[in-house]
């Protein structure tokens, strides 16, 4: 090799001979390998590090001019003009629009300092995540900062490992040993040997090596060097679990901040102040994915006349987005097709089903509906899916696509089983929803048993684990219900919301249940039976009132559910609906009228010996009379609820619930008259009870009435912690919240 490289070993080749050593006494000098400098000598490496240079002028015996001398030739020899054609293995071009990552930046940094103290094995980065995060501009971002810890020698490699035919081993040894300057007729036939040269190499040399694109651990292992001053980063849509003592950074999307810098340094219209809404709406749509930012960015500066708005006009229509997020030959779908065409027909099979899931993440159960499969098959196909980086796992069970990569997902179920998917939708639909009923029922009085026979995937064997169930699978279950009240499947649609009743009134802050008993009572004003059309519209009420705080639309549809079971001599549902309206009226302020709607309730549940609706009155009385400022009169009532529960047949929970609102209520009328020890006391007798029924509102209300009592009494630290929590806990309309705020205030002065 001639020029520069040929005079740095020319060089060292004269020193050695004026120093009358052999190659294996200037090895033994310097502690540098008699053949690392054979191949500086014969031109067949780079000129070494400092450190290097060093221990040979040391071996040497150089003098300072002689030192001098050393350096200027090694000098020369890294200089861009060294060689005379363009180096193999030279990193690509950096991308100009690189934002973020600045955590996994520092973790390359201080990986780079490990590095460079030569001890134990070469630190080995591995970049993982799915298509489209930037693996590769993160990967040449980090050789590109750390050019000072590895300025000679910094190597770029693409493995192709998304590739039908990816870079085979041999191949990749070969360039990676071609590129660090070892002559082609050197470079042993096998595998086995060539790894073995390439760590000689690196033992010697330090090096920066990034391995872009690794298809899997076998590809990836044979070019690890084993002892050296060396780095490698790995970058793959796998997270490459089989390679041993490496240090992973599995990329997750852009912050939406990090986005809208992205789209406003590649397109002047992003950067516009006037623009900021839409630009980010651009970044949503674009699933904060890099590359998909980079095409949408593209786009729109390509085109000056566009407005942001066009942009966002283009990739409104979903069906139509990962179309528009093409430019040239670069496509955000191109990307997911390379992952893939990589997955083994079942997992292709899944892959594609999935994008019948309506929620943002689901289980394997709901997976192995959808495929047909026993759930051991198909959490292998979930892994297969994970390991390729498209799909997420989310906590311990569950998954999730990226936005976009749940796109392409619906765009391959559309494109290869328009045939299948209605009867694949209505398979999962009727799982989840029949699921959801065993799950619902678990929450009845006296229900304790799953129906014989049951085999729905899912443990269901408590109540805790039926409102686990439900709660994890809502978006899925609620999308299922819609998808059923559509097809006008209305006797199904009341049997889930029905059997949800009891669920609903454990977790009645949640606002879908006025969706959910919206479409049941439409559901039921078209079947022929009115009790059931009765139950509904109550079942609404309700709805309209606790969840979605429409006190007057409760109060309408409750009086249009009386006066339906008044005429079918419904009496319970008539005790339901006088209870609803009343309620109603309490929190729209008409007190007087709801004590009289409670009233009416309570005579009727009496006369009906419904035990259960007849305690349940005592407590919205007592709230109205509070805040009639009737106070001591409310007490009474409270009183009377409390005898009541233990002279009838209640059921356990609504014997919990009765002793808990009665305390609680007294508690706050107590408060009201500033008999404040006694409100005190009172909150906390209520507030385990409370606490063992789990409803959230009473806890807060009891939370309330106890801080207040402590402010009052000077205990202003747990007045505070209680007043807090309390408001935390309540609805921020309740009667009572101003006085809470208004006392919290105040300790805060």
């Amino acid at each position: 090799m001639a020029g520069p490289m040929s005079s740095f070993g020319d060089c060292v080749r004269a020193l050695r001979h004026a120093a009358g050593l052999t190659m294996e006494q200037l090895a033994e000098a310097s502690g540098v390998s008699a053949r690392a400098i054979s191949d500086m000598e014969r031109g067949q490496s780079r000129a070494p590090r400092a450190r290097t240079l060093a221990a040979l002028a040391d071996g040497l015996g150089l003098d300072t001019d002689g030192r001098a001398g050393l350096e200027a030739a090694a000098k020369e020899a890294r200089s861009p003009s060294a060689a005379g054609r363009p180096r193999m293995g030279e990193l690509p071009r950096g991308v100009v629009d690189f934002v973020g990552r600045a955590t996994e930046l520092a973790t390359a940094s201080a990986v780079a300092r490990q590095a460079g103290n030569g001890e134990g094995p070469p630190p080995v980065l591995v970049v993982h995540g799915p298509p489209g995060l930037g693996k590769t501009a993160l990967a040449v971002r980090i050789a590109d900062e750390l050019h000072d810890s590895f300025p000679d020698d910094r190597l770029y490699l693409d493995l192709r490992g998304t590739d039908v035919d990816p870079l085979s081993v041999g191949e990749a040894l070969q360039r990676l040993l071609r590129a660090l300057g070892m002559d082609q007729r050197r470079i042993a036939h096998t595998d086995d040997e060539r790894s073995a040269q390439l760590r000689a190499v690196l033992r010697e040399r330090p090096c920066l090596l990034v391995l872009d694109n690794a298809g899997s651990e076998a590809q990836v292992r044979p070019l690890l060097p084993a002892s050296g001053e060396c780095m490698v980063v790995v970058t793959s849509r796998r997270a490459l679990g089989g390679l041993e003592g490496v240090l992973r950074i599995g990329l997750t999307p852009l912050a939406p901040a990090e986005s809208a810098s992205m789209l406003g340094m590649i397109a002047t219209q992003a950067a516009d102040p006037a623009a900021v809404e839409q630009v980010d709406t651009v970044a949503r749509m674009c699933g904060h994915l890099p590359l998909a930012l980079r095409i949408a960015g593209t786009r729109l500066a390509s085109r000056p006349q566009w407005t942001v708005g066009n942009l966002v006009d283009r990739l409104t229509d979903a069906d139509r987005r990962l179309a528009a997020l093409t430019a040239g030959d670069t496509g955000v779908g191109a990307a997911f097709a390379l992952s893939h065409a990589q997955l083994s027909a079942p997992a292709a099979v899944l892959f594609r089903r999935l994008g019948h899931v309506s929620g943002v993440d689901f289980a394997a159960p709901l997976a192995a509906v959808l495929t047909e499969t026993g759930l051991p098959d198909v959490e292998d196909r979930l892994d297969e899916l994970v390991e390729l980086g498209l799909l997420q796992p989310v906590g311990v069970d569950r998954y999730q696509f990226h936005d976009l990569i749940r796109l392409y997902a619906e765009e391959r179920l559309r494109a290869e089983e328009s045939a299948a998917r209605a009867a694949t939708e209505r398979r999962m639909n009727d799982w989840l929803l029949q699921t959801a009923i065993v799950a619902g029922r678990w929450y009845e009085p006296g229900y304790g048993s799953l129906p014989d026979g049951w085999d729905g995937l899912v443990p269901l064997a408590t109540r805790e684990e039926a409102g686990a169930w439900l709660r994890a699978e809502t978006d899925n279950w609620l999308a299922a219900l819609r998808a059923t009240a559509a097809e006008g499947q209305h006797q199904l649609v009341a049997d889930v919301s029905e059997a949800l009743k009891q669920y609903s009134d454990a977790s009645y802050r949640w606002p879908g249940w006025y969706e959910v008993y919206g479409l049941s009572r439409a559901a039921a004003a078209a079947l022929p039976d009115l009790r059931q059309r009765v139950e509904h519209l109550n079942n609404y009420a309700y709805a309209a009132l606790q969840s979605a705080r429409r006190f007057d639309e409760a109060a309408e549809v409750a009086i249009e559910a009386y006066q339906l079971a008044e005429t079918l001599a419904y009496h319970e549902e008539q005790v339901q609906a006088l209870q609803a309206i009343a309620s109603a009226w309490r929190l729209s302020g008409r007190l007087e009228e709801s004590l009289r709607a409670y009233g009416r309730a309570r005579d009727l549940a009496d006369q009906i010996a419904d035990h259960d609706a007849y305690v349940a009155q005592f407590y919205g009385i007592g709230v109205a009379l509070i805040r009639l400022n009737r106070s001591a009169e409310a007490i009474d009532e409270f009183r009377v609820a409390l005898a009541e529960v233990d002279r009838r047949p209640l059921s356990p929970l609504r014997v919990l619930l009765v002793r808990a609102a009665a305390l609680s209520g007294m508690a706050m009328a107590c408060g009201m008259l500033g008999r404040w020890s006694e409100s005190q006391h009172l909150a906390e007798l209520a507030l385990p009870l409370a606490t063992e029924h789990g409803e959230p509102g009473l806890m807060g209300e009891i939370h309330v009435s106890m801080g207040r009592a402590r402010a009052a009494l000077g205990r202003t630290a747990e007045g505070r912690a209680n007043l807090t929590r309390g408001l935390e806990l309540i609805a921020p309309d309740m009667w009572y919240a101003p006085f809470a705020r208004k006392t919290l205030s105040s300790l805060d002065d």
